[in-house]
C-alpha cells in the first residue's frame, strides 16, 4: 500500500466515524447554487463560498473552464436536482496559463512521462513513447482570466440546453488574498 493510500484510508475511516446524519442529507444541493470551478488544490470552494455538505454543485476541472462536460453537469444540477444560480470561479496564478494546446500536444506527442517547467518553458523527460491523441483534444488553456470567465459565461448563458433565466455569475478567485473578484460579462 502506498503512503497516499493509507493516509487517504485513514482519514476517511476518522471521518466515516463522525459521520452522523448526513447520510440523510438529500441529493439536491439545499442552497440551490451550482460552482464551476479549477481543481487547483489550493482552492477549497466549501471555504471560500462557506458552504456545509449539502449545500451545493462543485463542479471541477483544470481552469473552472466550461467545457461540454462541465455544462452537462450544470444542466443536470438545474433540470434535476434544482439549482437556480451558477457561479464561474477561475482563480489567479492558475497553471492553465502556463502552456498552449501547441505546447502540451508536443510533450504528450513525445512521451505521457510526466513534464516540467523552470524559467525557459515546459520540457519534456523524452522517455516514450507519446501519443497523438492529445491532438484532437480542446486544451482550453487560459491567456487572460477576466477573458476566460467572460467566455464561460457567456459560453454558458447561450447554450441551447440552459434556461435564459439562470443567473450566471463570474468570479476569479486571489489565491493570494482569498477574495472574490467579480468579472463583469
Amino acid at each position: 500500500m502506498s503512503q497516499i493510500l493509507g493516509e487517504v484510508l485513514h482519514a476517511n475511516q476518522k471521518y466515516a466515524a463522525d459521520f452522523g446524519d448526513k447520510g440523510n442529507l438529500p441529493m439536491p444541493p439545499g442552497r440551490h447554487f451550482a460552482i464551476l470551478t479549477c481543481m487547483d488544490a489550493r482552492l477549497d470552494p466549501a471555504k471560500y463560498a462557506g458552504l456545509a455538505e449539502g449545500d451545493a454543485h462543485v463542479i471541477r476541472n483544470a481552469g473552472g473552464r466550461a467545457s461540454d462536460d462541465a455544462i452537462r453537469s450544470l444542466v443536470i444540477s438545474y433540470k434535476l436536482l434544482g439549482t437556480r444560480e451558477w457561479f464561474v470561479i477561475h482563480h489567479t496564478d492558475c497553471g492553465m496559463e502556463t502552456f498552449t494546446d501547441e505546447i502540451i500536444r508536443d510533450l504528450l506527442g513525445s512521451s505521457l512521462k510526466t513534464s516540467s517547467v523552470d524559467a525557459s518553458g515546459w520540457h519534456d523527460s523524452g522517455e516514450g513513447p507519446g501519443s497523438a491523441e492529445g491532438k484532437y483534444v480542446d486544451w482550453l488553456t487560459i491567456k487572460d482570466q477576466a477573458i476566460s470567465v467572460r467566455e464561460d459565461v457567456s459560453r454558458i448563458k447561450s447554450h441551447s440546453l440552459v434556461p435564459a433565466d439562470i443567473p450566471v455569475y463570474g468570479y476569479i478567485y486571489d489565491v493570494k488574498t482569498g477574495k472574490l473578484i467579480e468579472i463583469h460579462a
